[in-house]
């Protein structure tokens, strides 16, 4: 592409050249991930037993706001009896800047129920929800929940460290303070894994009155899949994800393997 176009004329070229099958085929981005990968987990409550199904996968590509993304999808349907609880959660991630151009979430427990749709406004720097509130932009690479496990199999997991990183959309719900805390050996389901098994601290007043820690457990593999998730449920309680099928687009970029 001519280094002296326009930005505008280069965004329109990029977002024609994502939507054509034949040249989306050949696009290859560094990231550990793709479009079409679809993940299937079991739900587990410790005090309930297996208690539904969650899943995690990528669709598009997509052009949202003029921008060509991929849209990361998650979905949880877990209860016993009365007790249910339904997550929904979409997310439009730019996959050239790693990061958002728009969020929604949905969640429906016995006690409440939640929505959410946030656009993000990179000019003004500000977040905007149709429910009216907005506020400042954490970073110019929003991240949200969801696509915060994305960027997290971006990094380098070979030694342990620790990393604080401002990048949820949501100025007031900064800093992430990631840990890598161990290793270990998942029997899964879908197969037997080597894993790292990072713990993330995050700020969320609505779930956790402040902060709360989710632990996830990468595969060691290229891909770095995530293999268990354990998170807090409203209602539910500790709730755990244990990876159990997975399915990888063709072509995969680079021919990773991922077991």
């Amino acid at each position: 592409m001519p280094a002296n176009l326009p930005p505008i004329v280069r965004r329109v070229i990029a977002a024609l050249a994502l939507l054509s099958p034949t040249v989306a085929a050949a696009q290859e981005f560094s990231w550990p991930f793709a479009v079409g990968e679809a993940l299937t987990y079991q739900v587990r409550v410790s005090r309930v037993g297996d208690v539904g199904e969650g899943k995690m996968w990528i669709e598009g590509p997509v052009v949202e706001g003029g921008v060509p993304s991929w849209r990361l999808r998650f979905e949880i349907q877990a209860g016993k009896g009365p007790i249910r609880a339904t997550d929904r959660t979409s997310s439009w991630l730019d996959p050239v800047t790693f990061g958002i151009v728009r969020f929604e979430k949905e969640e429906k427990h016995v006690l409440s129920r939640s929505k959410e749709s946030v656009t993000i406004d990179r000019t003004l720097h500000r977040w905007n929800d149709v429910d009216g509130s907005s506020g400042a932009l954490g970073s110019l690479k929003p991240l949200d929940e969801l696509s915060f496990i994305y960027f997290l199999r971006t990094l380098d997991m070979s030694t342990d460290t620790l990393w604080r990183f401002e990048r949820h959309f949501d100025a007031t719900r900064n800093p992430t303070i990631v840990r890598l805390v161990g290793r270990d050996t998942l029997t899964t389901p879908a197969g037997i894994f080597r894993t790292r098994i990072i713990e993330m601290e995050v700020r969320d007043p609505k779930r956790y009155k402040g902060t709360g820690i989710i632990r996830i457990h990468f595969n060691e593999g290229e891909c770095h899949m995530p293999i268990r998730i354990e998170s807090r449920m409203p209602v539910l309680g500790v709730t755990t994800l244990t990876l159990k099928h997975f399915s990888h687009p063709p072509r995969y970029p680079a021919a990773i393997v991922c077991t």
